[in-house]
């Protein structure tokens, strides 16, 4: 499989591995926590990825084994007013949300600790693997805050109110077996396995017709709080985008002729 490593930021690394982007948040030295620059770093490379029509799936994760992302910068956050903390919540909130409403789909590898800001980000993300030595949490309540980048919301969708208020109000930490259990992650890897194992989905992913891909993520997304009825006219109206694709049509020669299909993304 070839690697490029793409144009660099200052606190992060990218690098694409066929049709799959790696993005690495690249602060060890702070445990990979994340400030404003970071943060819009992330924002602007979650927007070019989803313009680069090569690119089927992106893979966030930390650099390093220790940490995916230790939380917000505290001491970029410890002298804010009141205003200035709105200010980088909403921030925060904008760009977290990038990745959650990107149309193709966003992997987290949880290697380490995810804290805070670096829990939130992970909920965002479609899908979220973990280290076996990963642990997460919101702790927030305890230094005297709240989550501000969407915990409080992402959280009770993910694993339902009353698990989300016992983890954000205690302050509780999970370790990956735990969160696996209680459907934080989808699926936990050893701490030398988990890059790879979050690669091979994305690869399995971005292998797939772009056009059914993100119209079945939009017929989950856009449905998925519907009464049911509605949600499958939702899945209905999805399926019938698809039917006359290129995409489609290539599958069914590629099927006839046994050979992989070539997908032009239309």
């Amino acid at each position: 499989m070839s690697t490029t490593t793409l144009p660099a930021y200052q606190n992060l690394r990218l690098e694409r591995r066929e049709q799959v982007t790696v993005l690495f948040v690249n602060r060890p030295q702070v445990m990979n926590a994340i400030n404003r620059e970071t943060l819009a770093e992330i924002g602007d490379a979650v927007r070019a990825f989803t313009a680069d029509a090569s690119q089927g799936a992106l893979v966030v994760t930390g650099q390093g084994e220790k940490a995916f992302i230790s939380g917000a910068d505290i001491n970029e956050l410890a002298p804010l007013a009141p205003g200035a903390a709105e200010d980088i919540s909403r921030f925060g909130q904008s760009v977290v949300d990038l990745l959650e409403q990107s149309s193709k789909p966003v992997i987290a590898a949880v290697n380490g600790y995810a804290f805070g800001g670096g829990c939130e980000l992970a909920l965002a993300c479609h899908m979220r693997l973990a280290s076996d030595n990963a642990v997460m949490g919101l702790p927030e309540t305890k230094l005297g805050i709240i989550p501000g980048y969407g915990g409080t919301q992402r959280l009770p969708r993910l694993v339902g109110p009353g698990r989300a208020l016992e983890l954000i109000l205690s302050g509780r930490n999970v370790k990956a077996d735990e969160a696996e259990r209680i459907g934080l992650v989808n699926r936990v890897a050893g701490a030398g396995a988990l890059r790879a194992a979050a690669l091979e989905l994305a690869q399995a992913i971005a292998a797939n017709g772009p056009v059914a891909v993100r119209a079945a993520k939009d017929a989950i997304d856009g449905g998925v709080e519907l009464p049911l009825s509605a949600g499958l006219e939702h899945e209905a109206r999805c399926y019938e985008r698809v039917l006359g694709t290129q995409d489609r049509l290539e599958a069914l020669a590629a099927f006839a002729e046994k050979r992989k299909p070539r997908y032009a993304g239309k």
